[in-house]
């Protein structure tokens, strides 16, 4: 897929919503509301890619709603497998179906002609598992990798557009380069962890918390 290139010279990855360099905003339907940070624009890659069977897999599994589903699933036939004793629990002198049936009647036969006497061990119950495992690692980097690359690009001088559709924004004037230090000291003060690049200021703390939305 073709990269998007910025005028401030960057080229992003395809699906990229805003620069991940000067943070100018790709999408011309919406240039007024409040930009969408949740992966500081970055593309996630079940978003981007829909091509291969290994894509939609991807996508898949990547689906927070899907990883819960799995849950739910996983969490309602471990409660059915603890209704009756599992099988090796039961007394070995007798098939397993003919206990069921003769200690629990109709129900129990259901109950073993499911599997549900060697649920644990089963090969569907195994999937279960093995699915909520993968949704868990897929979920994580399908999220983690844009987010942690787009922290790690974000450049100190940022679009106007940018700054103007954060949550919070404010104009002032910096008339001398003393100014500039005053406040790079002051931030400083304060624990922000500061960079400067041709007059423009980049103060951060706080980093972990922006992994909150993933």
């Amino acid at each position: 897929m073709n990269k998007v290139k910025c005028e401030c010279g960057h080229v992003n990855p395809h699906g990229t919503i805003f620069c991940e360099a000067c943070g100018k905003s790709f999408e011309e339907t919406d240039t007024q509301g409040l930009l969408d940070m949740r992966y500081e624009g970055s593309a996630r890659r079940s978003q981007t890619y829909n091509k291969t069977f290994i894509d939609s897999i991807w996508n898949f599994f990547s689906s927070v709603k899907v990883g819960v589903w799995l849950i739910i699933i996983t969490l309602l036939a471990s409660a059915l497998g603890t209704l009756f004793p599992q099988e090796i629990y039961i007394p070995q002198n007798m098939p397993p179906g003919d206990f069921y049936e003769q200690e629990y009647g109709a129900l129990g036969k259901i109950y073993y002609e499911l599997g549900f006497n060697n649920l644990y061990g089963s090969w569907w119950y195994m999937i279960l598992v093995a699915s909520i495992a993968i949704s868990l690692v897929i979920c994580s980097l399908d999220r983690v990798v844009p987010l942690y690359k787009a922290l790690k690009k974000q450049g100190v001088k940022r679009n106007e557009s940018f700054l103007r559709r954060q949550r919070l924004f404010a104009e002032g004037n910096v008339d001398t380069p003393e100014s500039t230090d005053t406040w790079v000291k002051a931030l400083k003060k304060k624990h922000y962890h500061v960079r400067v690049e041709d007059g423009n200021i980049l103060a951060e703390k706080g980093r972990f918390s922006r992994w909150g939305p993933m």
